[in-house]
Formats: C-alpha cells, sequence, structure tokens
C-alpha cells in the first residue's frame, strides 16, 4: 500500500462517514485499485481450478464495504483492515460452499501459506482449517487474531497494523511472531 495516496484516502473516507456522498464517487477509483491488489493476493494463494475471481471478490468486498450504513472510517488503514475481515468471511464462504456441494462435504481448499503465516515454504493448508485456527486464537487472544487478519488477509505492513490496532511497530512484531508460531503448532498437529 502506498503511503503518498493515505493522506487523501483518509480525507475521503472521514468525508464519507460525515455524510458527504461525493467523497465516495472521488474515494472508489482509490480503493477498488488497493482492493483489486489485495484479491489479487488472496487469489495466488488459491489452488489452480478455483472457481472464485479475484474480479468477483473485489465486487463482493466493495459491495459490503460501500452498503454499511454509517460507516465510521478511522483512516485508509482501518477501512483496509476491514476490508481484509470482509475479504476472509467470502473465502471462508465461497471454500464452504465448495467443501457441502461435494458429495458428503468431502474435500477441502487448500492454500499456500508463504512466510507471511504458519506453513513451511510451499506447503498448503486448508482454508477452513485456518480459519477454524484463527477462531480459536481469537477465543484465547482476540489481538493476535487481528494481526494476523490485518497481515495475511489485508497484507498490511507492520507499520501499518501498528496504526489501526494503536500499537506500537515492536509489539506488531512481537505479537506477530507468537501468532505465526501457535498458528503452525495448530496447522500441523497430528
Amino acid at each position: 500500500m502506498t503511503t503518498e495516496q493515505s493522506p487523501d484516502v483518509t480525507v475521503l473516507l472521514r468525508a464519507w462517514s460525515a455524510g458527504d456522498p461525493a467523497a465516495l464517487d472521488r474515494l472508489t477509483p482509490l480503493v477498488y485499485v488497493e482492493l483489486r491488489r489485495l484479491a489479487r493476493r488472496h487469489m495466488r494463494n488459491e489452488r489452480a481450478g478455483n472457481t472464485l475471481q479475484s474480479t468477483a471478490l473485489v465486487n463482493e468486498a466493495y459491495l459490503k464495504l460501500v452498503g454499511q450504513q454509517s460507516p465510521d472510517w478511522q483512516n485508509r488503514a482501518h477501512f483496509f483492515g476491514v476490508a481484509a475481515q470482509v475479504m476472509r468471511h467470502l473465502l471462508i464462504d465461497h471454500a464452504r460452499s465448495k467443501r457441502y456441494a461435494r458429495r458428503g462435504g468431502g474435500g477441502t481448499v487448500r492454500i499456500t501459506l508463504d512466510d507471511n503465516v504458519a506453513a513451511a515454504p510451499g506447503e498448503s493448508v486448508d482454508l477452513l482449517a485456518l480459519n477454524e485456527a484463527l477462531d480459536r486464537l481469537d477465543a484465547i487472544d482476540e489481538r493476535k487474531r487481528r494481526i494476523v487478519e490485518l497481515r495475511y488477509f489485508s497484507g498490511l505492513s507492520v507499520e501499518e497494523t501498528a496504526e489501526v490496532l494503536g500499537l506500537s511497530v515492536i509489539t506488531i512484531k512481537r505479537e506477530w511472531l507468537k501468532a505465526k508460531a501457535w498458528l503452525y503448532r495448530e496447522l500441523n498437529q497430528s
């Protein structure tokens, strides 16, 4: 995410939150480009033959984001943090529908996790297993779950994640390492 657009996006998000419909018109092309980048990043982790396309993911996420009643966007990082949650839920819903569409609910949707989360390089992880692990992490440490969502699902930098959560950069780095280690253990239990 480029910081050179950050002030404009933040100003437009706040104007839109305050009820300025023209701000949404000016904001749309700015955030749509970034949402496409996020969607491509997510789709890159999907297996070949996935029926969900990045354009569909962007469009669904965008509709959910702009369809919110009285949004209260704090800044650009907050908006993209919420976008990460929306994309995560859309991907999970898609994975569930694919799993249940197969006979007996078999089959899994697997993703390749790079160094950003909790798998060995090139190793794939069931997206639904990752989601379940994140739900378990949320039950014991909601902040770590949010950090994973922001870093992995939206691709926010350590600095942007710190801004969204109102924490120091060093805290985000420390919690990110702990969350990855915890997820690795959870996802690789035999």
